[in-house]
């Protein structure tokens, strides 16, 4: 079974997350650990499959990115971070540092937590697999590293990868506009599709502009054709 640390100074908090990971995943073993020299300790003898995190730890306010930094040197296990720090201005410092997503406490209900969690699971265990690749397209399964095209890296906001991940899995299949509702998690119409479509099209063509692998299918969704 997968094991998963969860890194929090508030017992109740702590105790709420490990339910909703243990409810989600019945029989997943949940190592809580309630401050940084803990949390360091853990990771230095544990292998996780996924890391739950807060970023401010008793008096340490950042104390979070120390241990993300120790989490990358030691296996880049993926991480979860949970916190009552402005997600305006944090959720880009967490990208910079390769966590996988980022929850604003008090924003955010159990489905929303619940999701994230098993999408990052079901990555987790793909991640020995061969990453997906064609001719010219690579992509990390956790998407902790930007996909790359041609050998150039592609910047593309999480949704984004999302969406393009989910259009190569099929390749040469529509897939429709309500299949790829479920990838995203706020904005499930079809213009907002189309916009996100759209950005992942300008970042091809900034390295390709020939790029016309996505095609749009009327009325139905998009598909990618090699």
């Amino acid at each position: 079974m997968p094991r998963v640390a969860v890194i929090e100074d508030d017992l109740p908090t702590s105790n709420q997350l490990r339910s909703w990971i243990e409810a989600a995943r019945p029989g997943i073993v949940v190592d809580q650990w309630f401050s940084r020299d803990e949390a360091e300790a853990a990771i230095a003898r544990e292998r996780y499959d996924l890391v739950v995190l807060d970023i401010e730890l008793g008096r340490e306010r950042h104390a979070g990115v120390a241990i993300i930094n120790a989490i990358n040197k030691k296996h880049a296990t993926p991480v979860l971070v949970v916190s009552a720090m402005p997600a305006t201005i944090y959720r880009s410092i967490m990208k910079a540092l390769d966590a996988w997503d980022y929850l604003q406490k008090a924003t955010f209900e159990e489905a929303d937590f619940t999701d994230t969690f098993l999408e990052i699971l079901r990555a987790v265990k793909e991640r020995d697999k061969p990453a997906l690749d064609a001719d010219e397209l690579a992509m990390d399964p956790l998407r902790q590293r930007s996909p790359t095209w041609r050998g150039q890296r592609i910047n593309l906001p999480l949704t984004a990868q999302r969406i393009l991940a989910a259009l190569f899995a099929r390749r040469g299949q529509v897939v429709s506009y309500e299949e790829l509702y479920e990838v995203v998690k706020s904005g499930r119409n079809r213009d907002n599709i189309r916009k996100h479509v759209s950005t992942i099209r300008d970042a091809f063509r900034e390295i390709d502009p020939a790029f016309e692998c996505i095609e749009n299918v009327p009325m139905r969704g998009f598909r990618w054709a090699d």
